[in-house]
């Protein structure tokens, strides 16, 4: 389907392809609000804290698009790229993304549910560096690096059931839950019910306008940089290296936006999980040799994850009821880090 898209727009006239561009972003940011929307809806009516909304629901939805790179990365005999798309994706969603949204207005915080699922991302971070790391020949790490197995790949993705089944239990043992039930029953109680089930529906619809639109609108801004003769190394810097991640951008931006910051951090905490978990789980359990992890990985990407989720991880600890921007400034530098080292680096980025 990409090579596909990439042809359609190749042969289109400047014009043609400027509409185009214009009508995936209107379709994007209309897809967002819906997204949003629901995502609220669905946590007013069922009780569940929007922060877990974003970590369970939404993050599924939008990091599918990292999953099937990395899926059909890897069964087409690039181990090394599928790992690359996660890792590269949790950087850029907690770098970029989440830094992006605290700087357009303060995230509001559940520091308890936050500060727990939190943990599990962190978790899922060190986990991954744990389990591809060569213990058997510590010193080639920086060279030949090491490799995730197929069988953690089943582990990873039975974790990632759990997480999800824990995630809503836990949601229900909120004190606050009696408080936001009484508050959805008089906010409601006068409008025409809807069950859950449809809700879900609407925001599962929501979530395949924001992926979709989005698949749609990267290889369009990608031949429209091609022909400014935009460089291609800027080009995978930018559009090749977060266009999976997306999804999770317009969805955060447009939650803080809209006073929903628990959500876009919810969003975000979820989609790091889900990259773990999910993405590269899903990429290591379909390749019998595991997934690559080369010796870049451990000079760069794991490193920089580990550091972002770990300024992250500050953030929570120093933070009250919100994100502020100085903390998204921070994380915004982090990316910036990110990508310079990478550039200075032979070879560039090495991650699509």
């Amino acid at each position: 389907m990409e090579q596909a898209l990439e042809q359609f727009f190749a042969g289109l006239h400047w014009a043609l392809l400027g509409l185009m561009i214009v009508a995936a972003l209107a379709v994007l940011g209309r897809g967002a609000d819906w997204l949003v929307n629901e995502a609220v809806a669905l946590s007013e009516r069922s009780g569940i804290p929007k922060v877990v909304i974003g970590a369970t629901v939404v993050s599924v939805g939008t990091t599918t698009p990292e999953a099937a790179v990395s899926v059909l990365a890897a069964m087409r005999g690039s181990p090394g790229l599928a790992l690359g798309n996660a890792v590269g994706s949790i950087i850029c969603d907690t770098g970029l993304i989440l830094g992006l949204a605290c700087v357009i207005a303060p995230l509001r915080l559940n520091r308890r549910i936050v500060n727990r699922q939190g943990w599990i991302q962190f978790g899922a971070g060190v986990t991954l560096v744990a389990v591809s790391f060569p213990w058997g020949a510590p010193a080639t790490a920086f060279s030949t690096g090491g490799h995730l197995p197929q069988f953690m790949g089943f582990v990873f993705l039975a974790s990632l059931a759990a997480y999800l089944w824990r995630s809503v239990v836990w949601s229900r043992r909120e004190p606050e839950l009696a408080e936001l039930e009484e508050h959805t029953v008089a906010t409601h109680e006068q409008e025409p019910a809807a069950s859950n089930p449809v809700i879900l529906a609407k925001l599962v619809a929501a979530i395949a306008v924001v992926v979709g639109s989005a698949k749609v609108l990267v290889p369009a801004v990608e031949e429209a940089a091609r022909r400014l003769d935009v460089p291609e190394g800027i080009i995978a810097a930018t559009l090749v290296a977060f266009g999976t991640s997306l999804p999770e951008l317009i969805t955060a931006v447009t939650a803080a936006r809209r006073g929903h910051g628990d959500l876009a951090v919810g969003n975000v905490v979820g989609a790091d999980i889900l990259n773990v978990l999910f993405v590269a789980g899903a990429a290591a359990a379909v390749t019998p040799g595991g997934l690559e992890a080369g010796g870049h990985f451990f000079l760069v990407l794991f490193p920089i994850m580990l550091f972002v989720l770990a300024v992250f991880r500050l953030g929570i600890v120093f933070s009250q009821q919100y994100l502020r921007r100085p903390f998204g400034f921070a994380l915004l530098a982090a990316y910036g880090f990110y990508l310079v080292v990478s550039y200075l680096l032979p070879g560039g980025l090495p991650f699509p």
